[in-house]
């Protein structure tokens, strides 16, 4: 270089400051190498000491200079200590991308690109992470052990870390996140680094095991400066990477910042707000604007950018949704040229002396040349280790042959027989053995199949590597004694039984353990015929390891073919680099070396690793004529190239480049002639070839003559490429593909080019296809695959009418490529690497280098970078996958993978589906190192590849997506729908339940119209008749309650309300009691006092500051004069923790009824008409609303009477309820319908299930319950926790075949797995499957159906998911796609009407639309509890007409959609069955792209997706759709989910999701009712209060 001759410590301050610069820019991408050169040397000339120098390398990467500061300029000797360390180990420079794939012209135009979106301004939202997600492994964690001959394209270790100087402090004025997030990275002094933590902020304390970088600013993230946010200084988050998930703590109705329902809104936001806020946990209101909101405005203002390409409308939208073809664009280019004619190859010449087989050339060279040496192998570091001569190899072979064939077995029994296959295991530092194991094989005529040295049992792809073992029917392995002892052993010293492998027998070949065979023994040598000789190992695309079979003829031919073309001569020196086992390392150098009598010299990979010049001094000192290398080995040559000044490589007459058929080889080859022509190097020596396992070598360049011209190069667009043309590139330099040729076809071969999917079609002159071969020098089979050898390897060429061109059959090569001028062979990719995404093909090796050339330097490690693609929603969709640096920035990393996303769009025209940066050194790695593609595929697929950084971008490259539905105006004539419904032969969906009034229910009903009558009369005419038994969690009976205990009970409670707490008749009474005996009398005593009661749950002892805001609101709501309590809970009420929450000066009067006095009231209330309110139920819903609903005496009656007729209830029955008593059914069953009928229930406390999963259970075996109540929440506790204990249950007596009817009561869709997997388990126990079953309920009528104990069994629909999102129903048949399976909700009550009405119409609809579910019962509730009336509220819901059909009944609206269906099963009355089924809340509902769906559908996906999601919610915020799913594995899986819940509900739903969030299990709100409060957890997210692991934004 320029500063050979200049003393660099002797340089003014200046001048060095700007070099430094200079090296960070080129560091940093911002200038080419040529410019680099140019300016540096421009720096230095005035002070190079004049001495005769080489001319200057073109093409040399420099490492990051020391200092990233222009300003801080190290000492000279620093400096001086660094240049000599790094001309030592340039080669190793931690960030040194791949450089088979550099491209100077390639960088151009990327950078290029980027400075065009540059302009544009893309502003990418940034990922937010917890702390502890991305505090990265250290370097060595989950590395697998380093192969004998490790990596491929691993050139480097780690940089020092001395290297790095601290980056330095940045002042206040911080960038907007545009400039931010787009900066290209500049190569100014001062990088900005703005705190590349994006979690809650930096405000946060940190853990004390990690101090606080110095250079690191005291602010947080650039995007939350812009929110204006007030971040809490919280403690540090919890760690939760242990694997035991946290229990869920307490389920709590929280309530959501939504108006009360039934309160006046001008009065609601100042009365409520405060007390909604503190529901929270006492923090202020966060403004809307905070963090999240600003990320996600972000998102909404990149997504509304235009998409680069034009998307033309794939899909219109019919009712089935079907995915339409594309319509090809009419600008496509397509191909014009004539039809291809198939080219031939130079006849293949008759030589005299040639051998009739190979092993007849090693019998001749080992008789008359034994001296000559073979082969020459080295030692780790570089010198020669012993050589082989051609006579120790013959009888080295001779002897391996006989043993194998005489001394293997027993005395008499031979265990190989010629033919069989057997495995060669040698390491590749080892070539000697191989070869002598080879050629014994040959001998022997047993076939070898050579594999790689496993290594452990997780080695990528080891079980394929056992599928290539077992259809090759191979049993026995030949190793050396050194590689025996390595192989990974069991405890008792056995050799591992690796995944997928058949059992092998172990046979070592060290000359000591061979026998000397007897004087008359020869091998037999045959003439070359069509056996197979060999069989050479190939990985396909999707991972499966297959072996292609060569024939013995097929091996001679091939020799000869190469020995022509390449021109070999008896006794050249041949240096090889390859791997010997297979491909090119093989053909040349073991087969093609013994048919000459070559002298091979094997440089292992170690070598390379260690010197990476070795190869380069081989060819010096041997004064070798040809070289095997593929162009990382050019790559390395030329990193180290200024440690030798003296090699030589004028001796070269072939250079020949393994991988030269990869289009980004010509930049390594052009590279290394300008290093090496110095040094002797002849530009017509450099030889690409392509090959293939298959067709083996498919053309290779002749070596030239010196001063010949070299050939040209073909310049060809990408665009035209990704169409499968060929179109010389002259408009936009920037997405140019430059591609050398590799020479002519083979000697005696015959080429064609067809198109590589359908028919093979041949080509047209100017189109890309798969290049096929006709030769006697090819592999013949994929060997014990019939099936998938015809499509390979007897392929007829067809032409354009499908007729067949002639009888030959072709081998397929998968490479692709066209003929060009003089016939000259250009490939531009390989099939496996191939991406056909919206029917465009994309090269990944083409997607590879453009990653490459976006400066990867400070992001990516040692250029390892894996592109696949993967089929998600009926198209391929492009994956890059990278290793992080260790010290990789979280900034520079997302920088860097924003600006990959932008150079690929801009020169491949193709949109990114994701990109991934796991940490360094975890990708799967292939024998060589590279990495196993297959592998990270399935990785990535599995959910196991654990990435520290990922961008998801559906939104920018799904684009087949159907329309959006544009909802049908509502103006259509109530009569043009019933005449429709009629014409359609639909029935309107309607259903009832028998009718209430016409049984005659004894004389109690009659009598008593109301609970406190009919309360009395049990306690005069039953008074000893047990109405309550209460339990606890020994299942001992604490307390019971018999007709007259709790009417004495009742009574002194009337008392003590009217004398303590002064109560006046018509005033509400808050109820706060555990589930009990208490709570049932609290409630008569109210009735008996003429007061109303008002149930509310108590606060949570553990939790108070969540809960008792909740208490307290509707005490507030109420207006309650008083509170019922025990003493307990009257202390905790006034004690310090609640005045932490709440005001607890203003509670109303306490009254606690432990210890009351045996008073009677003076008379017991009795209401003047049977409409006055018998009591209030208060309820938080899913949406967060709070709403209170009035019940009169009447609707009490009625609902007592209808649930005693459907589940026939009389005095002799018992029951058994396991359900929070406070709202609902719940409390009906608990509190109200005992007394009604008389019959007995079994209270089970739910949190009694806590400490005793099996009280439940065990109380319905020991009492012979027939029919119980409880709720999802109970019967998923006992699904979990007792599902694999039904053995234990047994032994301990529990038998459930008592049961009749066990109902589940709940306000939502049934759900149908827990039920299921809860009726198999405990079938074990005796549980019927008939049993089981759900009630249904809602706001405005508390119970609308309930299985009961007669009528038919509840029935199960599959209904089309896609049907159900345009709100029709339309059944299918059980399994089919798309299909949601849903359960009856059980049977109508007695007295119950529903019907099915368009909630917009309020029009009735046929029974194939899901619509809103109205209800009319005498059981209604009046409405809901309003202050001030607010009548247009209640009337809208509990007084509704229908707009057409029936104008005269009263309605009320559920707020849930449903269906009606008619079934073919018959009730009591012998009609048939009309059965409703609930399928969610109307308030829950997303609407999304003009449909509607349920947020319960894409959780059930969501939660599919990975084992480590315990629950997901999602919900939608400004047409985003937002999933937030909790994390039950460790926290490296956290990044893992982001792309299988993107993909589920973009397959299953046709979605785009918008933002992931992963938080903590018990993060998402479960209220008592065990259902997910989604707005209030949207609420959360939005003021930022989730502390979540990660938010990933999908673009």
């Amino acid at each position: 270089m320029a500063d050979r001759g200049v003393d660099m410590s002797a340089l003014p301050k200046e001048v060095r400051d700007q070099l430094a610069e200079l090296d960070l820019e080129l560091s940093e991408g911002d200038i080419t190498q040529k410019g680099y050169e140019k300016k540096r040397t421009k720096l230095l000339a005035p002070y190079v000491i004049h001495t005769p120098v080489e001319p200057p390398p073109q093409n040399d990467v420099l490492p990051p200079p020391p200092s990233s500061s222009s300003s801080h300029a190290p000492p000279p000797s620093s400096s001086s200590r660094y240049r000599e360390r790094r001309s030592r180990r340039t080669h190793r420079g931690g960030g040194t991308r791949d450089d088979r794939y550099r491209s100077d012209i390639h960088t151009e135009a990327v950078q290029a690109a980027l400075a065009k979106h540059k302009e544009e301004k893309m502003a990418l939202p940034m990922p937010t992470k917890r702390r502890s997600t991305y505090v990265q492994s250290p370097i060595n964690t989950r590395t697998p052990p380093d192969s004998s001959s490790d990596d491929e394209d691993e050139t480097s270790v780690r940089r020092q870390s001395s290297l790095v100087a601290p980056q330095h402090l940045v002042g206040p004025n911080l960038q907007s996140p545009d400039a931010w997030i787009n900066r290209t990275v500049q190569g100014s002094s001062t990088s900005s680094s703005a705190s590349s933590t994006l979690s809650h902020g930096d405000a946060k304390s940190q853990p004390q095991s990690q101090p606080q970088p110095q250079h690191q600013p005291r602010t947080t993230a650039v995007t939350d400066m812009l929110a204006q946010s007030r971040i809490e200084n919280s403690a540090p988050p919890p760690d939760v990477t242990a694997v035991a998930p946290p229990v869920r703590g307490p389920r709590v109705d929280l309530t959501s910042n939504a108006v009360v329902r039934g309160m006046s809104r001008g009065q609601s936001r100042s009365s409520m707000m405060e007390t909604a806020d503190v529901g929270r946990g006492n923090t202020q209101r966060v403004p809307v604007n905070s963090r999240v909101s600003t990320k996600i405005q972000q998102l909404l203002n990149t997504l509304k950018r235009p998409k680069r390409p034009p998307l033309s409308e794939f899909f219109t939208d019919d009712a089935e949704e079907i995915v339409e073809v594309p319509q090809p664009d009419p600008n496509t280019p397509k191909p014009e040229g004539r039809q291809i004619m198939p080219v031939k190859g130079e006849p293949l010449g008759v030589v005299s002396n040639w051998p009739p087989a190979l092993q007849a050339a090693l019998a001749r060279w080992g008789a008359t040349q034994g001296k000559s040496p073979a082969l020459t192998a080295l030692d780790i570091t570089g010198r020669p280790l012993y050589t082989l001569t051609y006579g120790k190899l013959w009888s080295r072979s001779v002897k391996l042959a006989y043993t194998l064939l005489n001394k293997l077995g027993t005395k008499n029994e031979q265990i190989l027989k010629p033919g069989d296959r057997v495995a060669l295991v040698y390491p590749n530092s080892d070539p000697g053995m191989f070869w002598v194991a080879f050629y014994g094989c040959l001998l022997a005529e047993v076939i070898p199949v050579p594999i790689e040295v496993p290594l452990s049992r997780k080695d990528a792809g080891i079980s394929q590597v056992g599928f290539l073992l077992g259809s090759c029917g191979v049993g026995l392995a030949l190793t050396s004694e050194i590689c025996l002892k390595g192989l990974p052993k069991t405890p008792t010293g056995e050799i591992l039984q690796f995944k997928g492998w058949p059992r092998l027998k172990w046979v070592v070949t060290d000359s000591k353990y061979l026998t000397k065979p007897s004087k008359d023994w020869q091998p037999h040598i045959p003439t070359a015929n069509t056996d197979p000789a060999y069989i050479e190992y190939k990985a396909r695309k999707d991972g499966t390891v297959v072996g292609v079979a060569v024939s013995k003829v097929a091996m001679l031919t091939h020799c000869q073919a190469l020995t022509q073309a390449c021109n070999y001569c008896e006794g050249e020196t041949l240096v090889n680099v390859l791997d010997f086992k297979k491909d090119i390392g093989l053909w040349h150098g073991v087969l093609t070396a013994v048919m000459n009598r070559i002298h091979t010299i094997s440089v292992p990979y170690a070598v390379m690793k260690a010197c990476p010049l070795s190869w380069v001094q081989r060819v010096h000192i041997h004064k070798a004529r040809i070289g095997l290398v593929k162009c990382r080995d050019l790559h390395w040559a030329m990193m180290a190239h200024r440690d030798q000044r003296d090699t030589s490589l004028a001796s070269l007459r072939m250079l020949i480049v393994a991988d030269g058929a990869n289009p980004w080889s010509v930049s390594s080859c052009d590279a290394f002639l300008n290093v090496f022509q110095s040094h002797g190097l002849k530009p017509e020596v450099i030889c690409p070839c392509a090959t293939s396992p298959e067709a083996m070598t498919v053309a290779i360049r002749r070596p030239g003559v010196p001063g010949a011209p070299l050939p040209a190069r073909a310049i060809l667009s990408m665009g035209g490429l990704s169409h499968g043309v060929i179109r010389v590139n002259t408009e936009d330099k920037n997405s140019a593909l430059t591609v050398q040729d590799v020479g002519h076809v083979m000697p005696g071969a015959l080429m064609c080019i067809v198109r590589p999917d359908g028919p093979p079609q041949l080509c047209k002159t100017d189109e890309i296809g798969e290049i096929i071969i006709n030769s006697r020098a090819g592999g013949t089979m994929y060997y014990g695959l019939p099936g998938v050898t015809k499509n390979t390897f007897e392929v007829i060429p067809v032409n354009s009418n499908g007729v067949p061109i002639g009888e030959i059959p072709f081998v397929r090569s998968g490479l692709l490529g066209f003929v060009g001028p003089g016939s000259l062979v250009f490939v531009v990719g390989k099939i496996e690497g191939l991406l056909m995404v919206s029917g465009r093909r994309h090269n990944a090796d083409d997607l590879v280098a453009t990653a490459l050339a976006v400066e990867p330097v400070k992001t990516v490690y040692r250029g390892r970078i894996a592109v696949f693609s993967v089929t998600v929603f009926y198209d391929e969709r492009v994956v890059i996958v990278a290793e992080q640096r260790p010290d990789a920035s979280e900034e520079d990393s997302f920088q860097w993978m924003s600006r990959v996303l932008q150079a690929i769009d801009s020169i491949h025209q193709v949109g990114l589906y994701c990109l991934a940066l796991v940490p360094a050194n975890t990708l799967p790695k292939t024998p060589l190192g590279g990495i196993h593609i297959s592998d990270t595929k399935q990785f990535f697929l599995d959910g196991s590849l654990h990435p520290c950084n990922i961008l998801m971008c559906p939104h920018t490259c799904v684009t087949n997506l159907p329309k959006p539905r544009q909802k049908q105006p509502v103006g259509v004539g109530p009569a043009s729908v019933m005449v429709g419904n009629l014409v359609a032969g639909k029935r309107i969906a309607q259903a009832a339940g028998r009718d209430l009034g016409m049984i005659d229910d004894q004389d109690l009903v009659r009598k008593h119209q109301y609970l406190t009558e009919a309360l009395q009369w049990r306690a005069q005419t039953d008074p000893d008749h047990v109405l309550y038994v209460l339990l606890n969690a020994k299942g001992v009976a604490v307390s019971t309650a018999s007709c007259v205990q709790l009417h004495k009970r009742a009574e002194k409670i009337a008392a003590a309300l009217t004398e303590k707490g002064s109560i006046n008749t018509g005033e509400n009474v808050v109820l706060l009691y555990p589930p009990g005996i208490d709570l049932i009398a609290a409630f008569y005593g109210c009735l008996y006092a003429g007061c109303v009661p008002v149930n509310v749950r108590p606060p949570h002892p553990q939790n108070l500051a969540a809960t008792l805001p909740t208490v307290r609101m509707i005490i507030d709501v109420s207006k309650a004069a008083c509170i019922l309590t025990t003493q307990n809970l009257m202390r905790t009420l006034r004690s310090k923790e609640a005045a932490a929450s709440v005001n607890i000066k203003t509670w109303p009067i306490i009254i606690d009824t432990d210890d009351l006095p045996r008073r009677r009231p003076p008379q017991i209330y009795k209401p003047p008409t049977a409409e006055m309110i018998a009591y209030l139920d208060f309820s938080v819903s899913t949406t967060g609303m709070l709403t209170g609903i009035k019940i009169s005496h009447a609707a009490v009656s009625a609902l007592c009477r209808s649930v005693k007729l459907q589940c026939e209830l009389y005095s002799s029955r018992q029951i058994a309820i396991c359900l929070d008593p406070y709202c609902g059914l719940g409390f009906v069953l608990w509190c109200l319908a005992s007394v009604y009928s008389g019959h007995q229930s079994i209270l089970i406390p739910p949190f009694e299930l806590e400490s005793c999963l099996s009280l439940w259970l065990s109380t319905l075996s020991q009492y012979r319950v027939r029919d119980t109540f409880c709720s999802y929440s109970v019967m998923e506790l006992c699904t979990k926790g007792l599902g694999t204990q039904t053995e234990l249950l047994k032994t301990r007596g529990v038998n459930l075949s008592c049961v009749r009817s066990c109902v589940v009561i709940a306000e939502e869709r049934p759900r149908l797995t827990l039920t299921h997997s809860f009726s198999k388990l405990f079938k074990d126990v005796g549980l019927s499957p008939r049993a089981v079953s759900t009630a249904f309920g809602s706001r405005v009528n508390l119970a609308i159906c309930l299985q009961g104990t007669t009528g038919p069994d509840p029935c199960t629909v599959y209904v089309d998911m896609k049907s159900l999102r345009h709100d029709r129903v339309r059944l299918v048949e059980r399994g089919a796609p798309q299909s949601l399976p849903l359960m009856e909700s059980g049977k109508i009550l007695p007295g119950v009407r529903v019907i099915i009405v368009n909630p917009e119409t309020r029009g009735p609809l046929g029974d194939s639309h899901l619509g809103e579910i109205w209800v009319n019962s005498p059981h209604t509730a009046s409405g809901y509890y309003t202050i001030y009336g607010e009548e247009s509220l209640q009337a809208d819901h509990f007084n509704t007409k229908l707009s057409f059909g029936d104008p005269q009944t009263l309605w009320a609206r559920t707020g849930y959609l449903g269906f009606v269906k008619r079934t073919e099963l018959l009730d009591a009355s012998g009609d048939r069955h009309d059965a409703l089924f609930v399928v969610g809340s109307l308030d829950e509902t997303l609407e999304l792209r003009g449909l509607r769906y349920h947020p319960i559908d894409i959780e059930t996906s969501v939660s599919r997706a990975h084992r480590s999601i315990a629950e997901s919610a999602v919900f939608t915020w400004t047409n985003l759709l937002v999933v937030v799913s909790e994390l039950c594995g460790s926290e490296q899986d956290a990044l893992d989910l982001v792309p299988l819940i993107t993909n589920v509900v973009l397959e299953e739903h046709h979605l785009i999701v918008g933002v992931v969030v992963i938080v903590d299990p018990g993060v998402i709100p479960i209220n008592s009712r065990g259902e997910k409060q989604r707005m209030h957890l949207r609420d959360s997210f939005l003021a930022d209060q989730l502390d979540p692991i990660y938010v990933a934004y999908n673009m």
